[in-house]
This record gives C-alpha cells, sequence and structure tokens, in this order.
C-alpha cells in the first residue's frame, strides 16, 4: 500500500439487523461523515444483509461508505429457489460482494470452483470481488496454510481469462481467528499467510488494482499492532463494528496507527537527504 492510497476498513454484518436497526446504523455513519469524523485516510465499507441492501443505499448515499453484499449467486436470472444474482445485488445499491467467506466454505459447502464461478459472475456484473480466504485450525497444525492460501487465491482467479475488475479486494482470515470462538491473531502469527496471499495476487493478477486486507478477531484493543505491524491495506471486522460507534471508533485507532507506520519511513528519508 502507497502512502497516498486508503487504508480500507470494513465490516459485514453477518446474519443481523432488521431493517429498523440497519437504518438507524447507516444514519448514524451519515451523520459522522457529515460531522467530519471519519479520517480522511481511512475508506469505510459495510456489508448489510440483503434484505437490507436498497435501505442503507439509500442512507448512505453520497458518504463515500461502499455498500457491498455478503453473498449472490453465480448464474442468472432464472429458476434457483432463496438466491440472488449478482445483477440484483447491484440493483439494490452493492458495489462490493463477499465471495467465498470461511462460514460459506464450512457451513454451505462453498467449494473453490463455486468461489471461482462468482468471482467471473461478479466482474462480468461490474462488481468487486472481495474474496476470503483462509487455512482451517488442521490445515495449519499440518503446515500447510501457504499452501491453502496459494491455492484459494490462484484457483478464484483461475476463470477469469482476459476478464479484469477494475479492483479486486482479498481477505486473509484464517479460520481458526474468526467468529465469536475465534482466537485473536498477533501479527507474528499472520504476517506469512499474508506474505503468500500478496504474492500469488501478484502473480495471478499484475496490473491489476488490489487491495489485502486482514479479518480475525479484530477488536479496539490489537487493531493497533494489526495496522502497524501487518503488511496490510486494510482490515475486515465482524462484531466489534456491528455498532457504528464501533466502526468509527476502529476508524480512528487505525488512522492514529497509519500515522505511526508512516513514520518510520519519513524518518528514514530524512536521514538519506542529511545524514549528519
Amino acid at each position: 500500500m502507497t502512502a497516498a492510497a486508503p487504508f480500507r476498513l470494513g465490516t459485514s454484518w453477518k446474519m443481523t439487523k432488521t431493517l429498523g436497526e440497519a437504518g438507524a446504523y447507516a444514519d448514524a455513519l451519515r451523520s459522522a461523515v457529515e460531522a467530519g469524523s471519519v479520517p480522511p485516510e481511512v475508506r469505510l465499507f459495510v456489508l448489510p444483509a440483503a434484505t437490507a441492501l436498497a435501505a442503507v443505499r439509500d442512507r448512505l448515499a453520497g458518504t463515500g461508505v461502499a455498500l457491498g453484499a455478503q453473498n449472490a449467486h453465480p448464474g442468472p436470472e432464472g429458476a434457483v429457489t432463496g438466491e440472488v444474482s449478482m445483477s440484483m445485488v447491484r440493483d439494490a445499491g452493492a458495489s462490493i460482494v463477499e465471495i467465498g467467506h470461511a462460514e460459506r466454505r464450512t457451513l454451505l459447502g462453498e467449494t473453490d470452483d463455486m468461489v471461482a464461478d462468482k468471482v467471473v459472475a461478479a466482474v462480468s456484473a461490474g462488481l468487486t470481488p472481495l474474496v476470503c480466504v483462509g487455512e482451517t485450525t488442521a490445515e495449519r497444525a499440518r503446515g500447510g496454510t501457504e499452501d491453502v492460501l496459494a491455492r484459494q487465491v490462484r484457483s478464484a482467479l483461475s476463470r477469469l481469462g482476459s476478464s479484469r475488475p477494475d479492483e479486486l479486494l482479498v481477505a486473509y482470515e484464517p479460520h481458526w481467528a474468526i467468529g465469536s470462538g475465534g482466537r485473536a491473531a498477533t501479527p507474528d502469527e499472520v504476517a506469512d499467510g499474508l506474505a503468500t496471499v500478496r504474492q500469488a495476487l501478484a502473480e495471478e493478477m499484475a496490473g491489476t488494482p488490489s487491495a489485502v486486507l486482514y479479518g480475525g478477531s479484530v477488536h479496539p484493543g490489537n487493531v493497533a499492532d494489526l495496522v502497524t505491524g501487518l503488511d496490510v491495506d486494510g482490515l475486515f471486522v465482524g462484531r466489534a463494528a456491528w455498532t457504528a460507534s464501533g466502526l468509527l471508533d476502529l476508524a480512528r485507532r487505525c488512522a492514529e496507527a497509519l500515522g505511526e507506520r508512516r513514520t518510520p519511513d519519513l524518518v528514514s528519508a530524512i536521514v538519506r537527504k542529511d545524514p549528519r
């Protein structure tokens, strides 16, 4: 991430929030943006449930907060009961679509092949794919983290051919670090995994604007260490950002940590110019 690039901070609401609750959250974000309370170096995004997409879209219009869907079917409209298509979520206001989250892989049987199909469909619909990758506890225990992550990234992008998204987001979320039973990871525990994701992404999508995010039990107590200790372009947060005040607090903490992260580069530049 360059110094000029915005730092991404987003949250998936998962299966939470009625329309009223979603609207109240969005109204609070709008008020914060209008009051100048969102640090300019942090770019926010939220992923409501599909039922709330249009309502949140209307409330956040013009704020700069990006809106995403948590999932969409790769096929066009048709007889697929209970699903929504990429074009449908885009019509409801989404510019981002989350693909391949750990819970969908483990609870709903989403495979690498399904993820690849969804990436193609998202790009075709003009959406930014947010591809989630991560190893299970067992895969990590047997030393397979890097192989798993490289496979997931390459497989997700394998069917694009010459098509390229305007932008691609990849979130590294170790399965053992997410959810209510997740264990917060230290920067040292996930640095190698992030490096693997970034390398695979560079090899598969050279020249395509992309960002690597980290997610997994991110909370106010560890956000500064994650921002300063990891080579990441953003954070993808769960329950710590399920209130607007929680997301805004994390945005403030990210901005403060970004200042600390950039300070060594500035000092080095000064030393190189004037070594006295």
